[in-house]
C-alpha cells in the first residue's frame, strides 16, 4: 500500500475535538518527512481502523489519506481536526456499527475488532502509531501496545484529566474561552441584578472550573470531586451578590458535579463506546433549586437565575499561544522517542519540563482535583496558600 521509507507512522485524534489537535498532527507530520518517515493519517479516530477493506482495489480514502507538509500547513493554525474523530472502541464494537463487510464475522452484541484493527495496520504498511487523545482514547492505544504494536501517545483533553501530565492539549484554550465567555455575560448578569449559573466541561475531574474561578471569572465553583450542599451553595451565592455593588454572582458547574443526596445529571440512557452517558442538565437544575432556595436568604425575595452551558463554545475556534506551541513540542517528542526505537510511551509535561512516561499509565490511575489542596469545601471556591514552585496551572500536577 505504501513506498517505504525508514518507516510509516499512522496519527489519528478521537473523542471530542479540541484546539490544538491539528498542530499536534501538523508537528508530528513536518518532522517525521524530513527524517525520511511516512505519515498516514487515519480519519475518525479508531474508527478509520476498524472500516478498512483488506483489497488491492477497494477505495479506503473515507478511512485515511497520505499526509504532507502542505495539507498539515494549511490546517496547522486552526481549530478542531481536520482528520475528524470519533468515539469508536475497537474493543467493543455495538453490533450495529461493524462494517458491514464484517457483520457475518463478528455478531455479537459487543464485538472486539483487535485483530481487524492490527490486521489493517500491516495492511496500510504502518510501523509506528501515534494516537492523540483523552484517557478513553488512549485506552485503546495502551491495549494496541499490549498486543505488541508500537504505540506513542499524545494527551488531549480539555478536562486536563489524562494522568501521568500536568497538561493536555485543548485545556488553555478551554479555559482562556471560559474566563472570556463568563466575563463577557457577566454584564447581563449585572444589569439584571441575578445569579448567573455557567455550566462547563469536567466529567470526573474540576479542572476547568477551578483554574477561572481562581483567576477571577467566578465567585464560586463546584467541581465532581466533592458533593456540594445546595442550601448552603444557596447562601454563599447570596452574599456575594449582597456584597456586589451591581448586584450579581457567578457560579461555575462542572458538568459531573453533584449535590449530597443526589448523582450525576444525564441527558438519556444512550452511552458512547467507552460506556459513558451524556451528561448534561446539572446546571439546570440548579438553577431553579438555587432560585427556589433564594428567599431563605434574601429576605423573603426570590433571586432570578441566568443559567448557561457554556458547552461546545469553548472548544471551537483556533488554539491560543500554549495550545499551539505545546502540541509542537508533543510531536517532536513523539518523534525523538520513534528515532530512539522507544515506544509505549505517553509524551506529557511535568513540573514545566516535557518527558515521557509509561503508556499504561493512562489506564492504572485517576487525575482529579486534589480537594483536600486545592478546594475550600466551605466556600465553594480554590483555595491556595503558596505558589513558590507550583507548575503553570497550580492544582494540575500529582506531586
Amino acid at each position: 500500500m505504501t513506498n517505504k521509507k525508514k518507516g510509516v507512522i499512522g496519527i489519528l485524534t478521537g473523542g471530542g475535538d479540541v484546539p490544538g489537535l491539528n498542530p499536534a498532527i501538523r508537528a508530528v507530520t513536518i518532522r517525521a518527512i524530513r527524517e525520511g518517515y511516512q505519515v498516514i493519517g487515519i480519519r475518525r479516530g479508531w474508527g478509520g481502523l476498524i472500516d478498512i477493506v483488506r483489497e488491492k482495489d477497494a477505495d479506503n480514502s473515507n478511512n485515511f489519506q497520505i499526509l504532507t507538509e502542505e495539507i498539515v500547513n494549511r490546517a496547522g493554525r486552526t481549530g478542531g481536526t481536520f482528520l475528524h474523530t470519533s468515539r469508536t472502541n475497537p474493543g467493543k464494537v455495538k453490533k450495529a456499527d461493524v462494517p458491514p463487510h464484517l457483520q457475518d464475522k463478528y455478531a455479537e452484541e459487543k464485538n472486539d475488532l483487535t485483530k481487524e484493527v492490527l490486521k489493517n495496520l500491516d495492511f496500510l504498511g504502518i510501523d509506528y502509531m501515534i494516537p492523540i487523545g483523552g484517557d478513553d482514547t488512549l485506552s485503546y492505544g495502551v491495549r494496541l501496545y499490549q498486543e505488541g504494536f508500537r504505540v506513542i501517545a499524545i494527551p488531549k483533553t480539555m478536562d486536563n484529566d489524562v494522568p501521568g501530565t500536568d497538561y493536555c492539549i485543548g485545556f488553555s484554550t478551554c479555559v482562556t474561552r471560559t474566563i472570556s465567555l463568563t466575563n463577557s455575560l457577566r454584564t447581563i448578569a449585572g444589569s439584571h441584578e441575578r445569579f448567573m449559573i455557567l455550566e462547563v466541561f469536567g466529567r470526573y475531574a474540576g479542572f476547568t472550573a477551578m483554574l477561572p474561578t481562581m483567576a477571577g471569572a467566578a465567585n464560586r465553583c463546584v467541581i465532581p470531586e466533592y458533593k456540594f450542599n445546595i442550601d448552603h451553595l444557596t447562601e454563599v451565592m447570596v452574599k456575594d451578590r449582597n456584597a456586589n455593588p451591581s448586584h450579581y454572582s457567578v457560579l461555575l458547574i462542572s458538568e459531573g458535579a453533584m449535590y449530597e443526596g443526589g448523582e450525576m445529571v444525564f441527558k438519556d440512557r444512550s452511552t458512547d463506546a467507552y460506556g459513558h452517558a451524556k451528561l448534561g442538565g446539572i446546571g439546570d437544575l440548579v438553577s431553579e433549586r438555587i432560585k427556589e432556595i433564594s428567599p431563605k436568604h434574601n429576605n423573603g425575595k426570590a433571586i432570578d437565575v441566568i443559567n448557561q452551558k457554556l458547552g461546545y463554545m469553548v472548544r471551537g475556534g483556533d488554539p491560543d499561544a500554549i495550545d499551539s506551541i505545546v502540541p509542537m513540542a508533543f510531536g517532536n517528542l513523539a518523534l525523538d522517542l520513534i528515532l530512539s526505537n522507544i515506544h509505549g510511551r505517553l509524551v506529557v509535561l511535568k513540573n514545566g519540563r516535557y518527558d515521557n512516561m509509561p503508556l499504561d499509565i493512562v489506564t492504572s490511575t485517576k487525575k482529579l482535583v486534589d480537594v483536600n489542596r486545592f478546594y475550600d469545601t466551605d466556600r465553594y471556591r480554590p483555595k491556595y496558600e503558596n505558589f513558590e514552585m507550583k507548575p503553570l496551572f497550580i492544582m494540575t500536577s500529582e506531586a
